[in-house]
């Protein structure tokens, strides 16, 4: 019988050794973020018109592989499960595919065979003693289509983080095993302007000591975990985990102490930070990366009492409609966990889902609050879902109340200059 560290040779070659795993027509899975592989996706890049019909899917890439050039779609193409700058070229040209979906239910559409799952490429911390690696930066989808995969290739990396969690992967389990040293991507905070920290200053007023929170991911939720420095027993329960909330935790903000559902511990499925955030999670028994069917599903999160979404949008509309992943019909982002946590908040006893945008674009000739969304708009949270919309001259509570009082509740937090223009469409729609 092979010792652990006899599987692990057996099982470790090059990058371009790996791709001997691929086939026409796979479907390669990548896990979130900094959780992508980058040598064996540079390897399929570099050898990418050897294949056809190959996809990559994955949630948010960081890094604008080879492969993403319109040129090789016909050998391998991205299916983006969420479009960030490196994808969103490929989405709005037409040479990326586009996967809609709730961050929350993918893992069950991989394991009901709704998406295929025919290859795994991860990231992954070197084997613990007993055989393992975990898979920290992205355990997401990634748990589930190491599940069903024909073959499982890891990135091992000393710079990844062994976490607590369901995020663990046995040799046993791996097909191959490729190994870099390269230094894990970091994403910095964005930039914070007054309007955002105005938007983050409202919300903050909302926020109680020992709530859990949710951050989605841009610089208007991260505006509000500035403000939360001063709060007291806050609890982590989450998709991402970002420098933002280690400052939380740096701070003593939080603590998880008053949390319901696992009290003391953050949950988070994907990482997006520095390598101090990285640090911070190697075998700290305060976090658990655990997949997005746990982390997203509302039921679930909503189980943690005074729990608080944040989640950023791009136009919403006079009954409360957001558009939060694309500009009339061209793809920007994606649903992520918005609508999952939204929902998951408005379960909670206590709970509050936030959804926060500037009042305007370009430069303030646009109104980012809306008679109703643009032609083509991708819906992403829905009228019945949303309850609070906060711009910087306000916030508007909505569930419960009446399309009149929706319409008049939203045109007071619009930019001044576009109300008059939005009572006159209110009117002319009869909500007002």
């Amino acid at each position: 019988m092979q010792t652990l560290q006899e599987m692990y040779r057996a099982k470790r070659g090059s990058a371009f050794d790996a791709l001997n795993h691929v086939r026409d027509g796979d479907m390669i899975v990548v896990p979130t973020g900094v959780g992508e592989p980058p040598t064996l996706l540079h390897a399929l890049s570099q050898e990418c018109r050897g294949f056809h019909d190959v996809q990559v899917a994955q949630i948010l890439a960081m890094r604008k592989f080879g492969y993403f050039a319109p040129e090789c779609r016909p050998h391998v193409r991205h299916a983006a499960l969420f479009f960030g700058g490196a994808s969103r070229a490929g989405g709005q040209g037409g040479w990326c595919d586009f996967i809609p979906n709730y961050f929350s239910e993918i893992p069950l559409l991989i394991e009901r065979g709704l998406m295929p799952s025919d290859v795994v490429f991860a990231m992954a911390s070197p084997m613990s003693a007993s055989g393992h690696f975990a898979l920290s930066l992205g355990t997401d989808y990634t748990m589930a289509a190491v599940a069903k995969a024909r073959a499982v290739v890891l990135e091992v990396n000393p710079h990844v983080p062994f976490t607590h969690g369901q995020c663990h992967v046995h040799i046993s389990q791996v097909t191959a095993l490729v190994e870099s040293e390269d230094p894990i991507m970091e994403v910095g905070l964005p930039h914070i302007g007054p309007v955002q920290e105005a938007i983050g200053r409202l919300v903050a007023e909302h926020i109680e000591d020992g709530s859990t929170l949710q951050i989605g991911y841009g610089g208007i939720p991260d505006a509000v975990v500035m403000q939360l420095t001063d709060k007291r027993d806050l609890g982590i329960h989450t998709e991402m985990i970002g420098d933002g909330i280690l400052r939380l935790v740096e701070a003593g903000a939080v603590n998880n102490r008053r949390k319901t559902l696992l009290p003391g511990k953050m949950v988070a499925t994907f990482a997006l930070g520095s390598r101090r955030l990285y640090e911070f999670m190697h075998h700290n028994p305060m976090l658990e990366m655990h997949p997005s069917n746990f982390t997203n599903d509302p039921y679930i999160a909503g189980q943690n009492d005074k729990l608080v979404s944040i989640n950023a949008s791009l136009q919403v509309d006079l009954l409360g409609q957001c558009g939060s992943e694309s500009i009339g019909h061209l793809p920007y982002s994606g649903t992520g966990g918005q609508v999952d946590f939204v929902r998951a908040a408005n379960r909670s006893r206590g709970g509050k889902s936030f959804i926060v945008l500037p009042s305007t674009a370009k430069d303030g000739t646009v109104s980012r609050i809306v008679p109703t969304l643009s032609p083509g708009t991708h819906a992403t949270t829905s009228k019945n879902d949303v309850n609070y919309v906060v711009t910087e001259w306000g916030v508007a509570q909505l569930r419960g109340k009446s399309a009149k009082q929706r319409a008049q509740a939203l045109i007071g937090i619009a930019h001044p200059d576009f109300r008059p223009w939005l009572r006159e469409e209110a009117d002319r729609m009869c909500v007002f």
